[in-house]
């Protein structure tokens, strides 16, 4: 069976044209929503996808229709896989019910692969000579020094709390325990 999902963005859209793609295609069910496809819990889809059983394809007017983000259309795709559930984009011209459809879509998935291990390895070589200048990375430090020297003689004079000293310098206990031991 073909299961069909129309998503617009917003209510002032209308999913006239994607229904009619469906239709033709031979959608015998439709799931039609107005979600931003940045949201993860889109409920008419979650329904569709909880509509399918094995050997049923899900088919979408276009695979931004489906997913936002590459990573997020491939998830869905290998969950829709991993039940033997096709799926079907009209406008991409993708079907991973035939040989070359799934070929197509995991050229895809392999270069969001590749794609997301260049970003890994510019963040890593731009921390790297972030480090190498000398610039501190991460978190701002919350005590400077001479904080931490006062929070410690505070400390052994032994006539205030940890929450006091916590309270006076303006940080949780749990950071001033950090900084002192």
């Amino acid at each position: 069976m073909k299961v069909g999902y129309a998503r617009v963005s917003t209510e002032d859209q209308s999913n006239e044209m994607q229904i009619a793609a469906l239709k033709e295609a031979g959608c015998q069910m439709i799931f039609e929503e107005s979600a931003s496809g940045a949201q993860r819990d889109r409920p008419k889809l979650l329904e569709a996808l909880k509509y399918l059983r094995e050997g049923d394809v899900l088919v979408v007017w276009k695979m931004d229709r489906l997913a936002r983000s590459l990573r997020q259309l491939i998830e869905t795709v290998d969950h829709l896989g991993d039940q033997n559930v096709g799926f079907i984009s009209l406008t991409e011209d993708i079907n991973t019910t035939t040989a070359g459809g799934r070929l197509v879509f995991h050229v895809f998935g392999a270069l969001a692969e590749y794609e997301r291990a260049l970003i890994g390895e510019r963040t890593r070589s731009g921390l790297a000579n972030a480090k190498a200048k000398g610039i501190r990375l991460g978190r701002p430090v919350a005590l400077t020094d001479n904080q931490i020297q006062m929070a410690k003689k505070l400390k052994s004079s032994g006539g205030h709390s940890m929450q006091s000293i916590a309270d006076q310098l303006g940080v949780s206990r749990s950071t001033l325990y950090r900084a002192i031991s």
